[in-house]
């Protein structure tokens, strides 16, 4: 097994992990743990990208793996925060929608012979999305830091609106693929 694949691997461990330290309220700085575990899982899954690429390591396995992990790790913070009351859950559920929409379009994709790279309005909204969740992870609690998690918890809301609308705009085609 190639290092991009132990990394998507370790980011698969590191959900449940995350969720231990966040939703188990009697453990000291623990929402601090959560999030350095949050932040590391996250960097794997910039990492594991770039060397699969840059040393030619990709693989099925890889191709399969990193998103479900990626998909994994946000999901479940989300879905935790709703429990902690950080966001509501109709948000979660429009950015959780998109992430399904997105992927049953690249299946029809694939299943044509079609590999749909991810845009950069997806790339943004990814950054956004963990940045905002990475604040609601921190839970400061500091009036200015309350405005500034409003602000990202709608600022990924419409970047995920509008990296959905870019991206079947951009690949309309494949849904005339269809069978």
């Amino acid at each position: 097994m190639n290092l991009p694949n132990k990394l998507t691997i370790l980011r698969v461990i590191m959900v449940p992990v995350f969720l231990v330290f966040l939703m188990v309220p009697d453990i000291p700085a623990g929402n601090w743990i959560a999030l350095a575990v949050f932040i590391i899982a996250s960097v794997t899954d910039l990492f594991d990208g770039k060397i699969a690429r840059k040393y030619n390591l990709v693989t099925d396995f890889g191709k399969f793996m990193d998103p479900l992990a990626d998909k994994l790790l946000v999901c479940s913070a989300m879905i935790a925060l709703i429990e902690l009351d950080k966001i509501p859950a109709w948000v979660v559920i429009v950015i959780i929608a998109r992430e399904f929409i997105i992927s049953g379009f690249r299946l029809v994709a694939s299943d044509n012979g079609v590999v749909i790279a991810a845009s950069w309005w997806g790339k943004i909204k990814t950054t956004v999305t963990m940045i905002m969740i990475g604040f609601l992870v921190a839970d400061l609690d500091v009036d200015f830091i309350n405005v500034l998690e409003q602000i990202l918890i709608y600022a990924s809301l419409v970047l995920t609106v509008v990296s959905l609308i870019d991206y079947i705009w951009k690949n309309k085609s494949v849904l005339s693929l269809s069978k």
